[in-house]
C-alpha cells in the first residue's frame, strides 16, 4: 500500500510526485515507457540523439522561468537560439520579429525530466491496465507486464484525457461521477508526426537557421536542424514535425517510413534543400495526443469519487511544459485536500534541483 500512485511520468506526473513525495507522502509513480518526460522524448540512434517531441523550452510565465534558471545553473540547459524563422506558402523566408531564447538540454530533452526524478520510485515500462475501487477507501492498480497489483489510497491521473478514459470509463458511474467522465471526453488533442532525419557530413549548404516554421503549409509544421544542439556533431540531422491535417490522414498507417519519404520531400522542395530527400538513414514517430485542441478549463480535474482520483496534464488549462506543471502543482494541493491536509505552503519540487 502507498498513499499515492501516479500514472504516467510526464512532467505533470513527475512535478506532482515530488511535491507530495517532499510532503510527506509515500508516492510511486508508473510510467508505461522506458524513459520519463512523456513529451519531452528524446531518441538514441546511430550514435546521435534527437529531440522528436518538445524540442525546446521558450519561458514566459515565473514557474518555468525559475526552473529553466536553475537548470542553466547545473548545465542542463543552455541558449539554443532567439530566432525562429518563418517560411511563408511563397517560400518567402523571414527573420521573427520578436526575438526570445529558446533553451535546449544538450544531453537531450528527456534530461529535463530526469531532474525532477531524484528520491522518487518510479516504475518504468509498466502500463496500468486496470483499476478498481476496492474497501477502506483505496483503490488497486493492476499492471500489465508482471500482472502485479498495486494499492493506493489515493490516484493521481498524469496521461493525455483520452487514454484516462480508456483506463476510467471501465469503473462505471457507480464508482466515478458522470460528468466527470463527460468533462474527460471532451478533451481533445492534435496528432503530430516527427521525422528525425540524418545526412552524410558532406551535406551542404547547411541552412542558416537552427529552427524554422512553415506557415499555412498543408504538410509541415516545423523543422529544426537537431545536431546544432549537439556538441561537436558528427553528421548534420534534422527534426521535420508534421502539421496537424497531414498526421490526421497518415496516423494509422501501417508503416511510417513512406509518411516520412514524404514528409522529407515537402521539407525539400519547400526549402529549396533537394539534399533533404535522401537522408543516410530516418526514423518515423507518430503522436496521436501532440498538442491539446479542446483543453479543460480548469488546472485539474477530479472525480469527486470516495477515494481521491485527479487527472492532470498539459491539457488542463493550457499547454505545454508550463502548463504541464502548474497542473502538477494543482493536482498535488487536490489530492493533499482531499487526504491529510499536510503543509504544502513551503513544500517547492524545485529543492530537488538546488
Amino acid at each position: 500500500m502507498t498513499d499515492i500512485a501516479v500514472i504516467g511520468a510526464g512532467i505533470a506526473g513527475l512535478v506532482c510526485a515530488q511535491q507530495l513525495s517532499q510532503a510527506g507522502y509515500s508516492v510511486l509513480v508508473v510510467e508505461k515507457s522506458r524513459g520519463l518526460g512523456g513529451r519531452l522524448a528524446t531518441r538514441r540512434l546511430h550514435g546521435i540523439c534527437a529531440d522528436h517531441g518538445a524540442c525546446y523550452l521558450e519561458p514566459k510565465g515565473e514557474l518555468l522561468g525559475r526552473f529553466v534558471e536553475i537548470l542553466r545553473s547545473r548545465q542542463i540547459l543552455k541558449v539554443w537560439t532567439e530566432e525562429v524563422y518563418e517560411l511563408t506558402v511563397n517560400a518567402l523566408l523571414t527573420e521573427p520579429k520578436n526575438r526570445s531564447p529558446r533553451y535546449v538540454a544538450p544531453e537531450g530533452m528527456s534530461a529535463i525530466a530526469k531532474s525532477l526524478a531524484p528520491g522518487l520510485e518510479i516504475l518504468l515500462n509498466q502500463r496500468v491496465v486496470a483499476i478498481t475501487s476496492i474497501p477502506e477507501n483505496s483503490w488497486r492498480l493492476t499492471l500489465e507486464s508482471s500482472n502485479e497489483e498495486l494499492t493506493a489510497k489515493a490516484i493521481v491521473v498524469a496521461i493525455p484525457a483520452p487514454q484516462a478514459v480508456m483506463l476510467l470509463e471501465p469503473l462505471g458511474e457507480s464508482v466515478l461521477d458522470a460528468v466527470f467522465l463527460d468533462n474527460l471526453r471532451s478533451v481533445e488533442f492534435y496528432p503530430s508526426i516527427s521525422v528525425i532525419a540524418g545526412y552524410p557530413p558532406t551535406s551542404q549548404p547547411l541552412p542558416e537557421w537552427k529552427a524554422l516554421t512553415f506557415m499555412d503549409n498543408a504538410d509541415l509544421a516545423w523543422i529544426g536542424l537537431d545536431s546544432s544542439k549537439r556538441p561537436n556533431p558528427q553528421q548534420p540531422h534534422f527534426v521535420v514535425q508534421s502539421s496537424a491535417n497531414f498526421a490526421q490522414r497518415h496516423l494509422e498507417s501501417q508503416d511510417l517510413q513512406p509518411v516520412g519519404q514524404l514528409m522529407l520531400q515537402r521539407a525539400a522542395e519547400s526549402l529549396s534543400l533537394p539534399w533533404l530527400n535522401t537522408p543516410e538513414w530516418m526514423q518515423v514517430h507518430r503522436w496521436r495526443y501532440a498538442f491539446p485542441s479542446c483543453p479543460w478549463h480548469e488546472a485539474f480535474l477530479s472525480a469527486g469519487s470516495p477515494s481521491p482520483l485527479v487527472c492532470c496534464g498539459d491539457w488542463c488549462g493550457g499547454n505545454l511544459v508550463e502548463g504541464a506543471m502548474l497542473s502538477g502543482l494543482a493536482a498535488a494541493d487536490e489530492i493533499n485536500h482531499q487526504l491529510r491536509h499536510l503543509l504544502l505552503e513551503n513544500v517547492n519540487f524545485l529543492k530537488v534541483l538546488t
